[in-house]
């Protein structure tokens, strides 16, 4: 099962809509039934993760953090946890020239990827093609 929750203020966010988007994702990656968490942060938030855990401090996109192998799960094991940051959402699709809904489908499928062993800074260009496969199959 897939979690949406928005934990900012500044945009309202249709936590039912990305979980449905969240679990068609999980779905075309070959992860159905896999639970994770999504997190719609600000940018004050996202910074401060970016900081403590990633070495830099400044706010990003999307951050994804893997859950470890949970032998002790009875359900479906955890993929893990995103958070998304909606300023930098908004601020990505407005220079994008895209609706602020495709930049969120993005950041989620980019950090379900992630949550899934890809890695785009170390594997030669294969989370991207398989990125770019997912969006035009999922009409984002």
């Amino acid at each position: 099962m897939i979690e949406v929750v928005s934990r900012q203020r500044r945009r309202k966010i249709d936590c039912e809509r990305w979980q449905v988007f969240a679990e068609r994702a999980l779905k075309a990656i070959g992860k159905s039934g896999h639970d994770a968490t999504i997190a719609f942060v600000s940018d004050r938030q996202i910074k401060i993760l970016n900081k403590r855990f990633r070495g830099q401090d400044k706010p990003t996109d999307v951050l994804s953090f893997p859950a470890g192998d949970d032998k002790f799960t009875a359900s479906e094991p955890s993929l893990g946890d995103i958070a998304i940051s909606v300023d930098r959402a908004g601020s990505q699709a407005l220079e994008n020239g895209l609706a602020f809904e495709n930049e969120i489908a993005q950041l989620i499928l980019h950090g379900l990827l992630h949550l899934c062993g890809y890695d785009h800074e170390t594997d030669k260009g294969e989370m991207n093609r398989l990125e770019l496969r997912l969006r035009n199959q999922m009409g984002i």
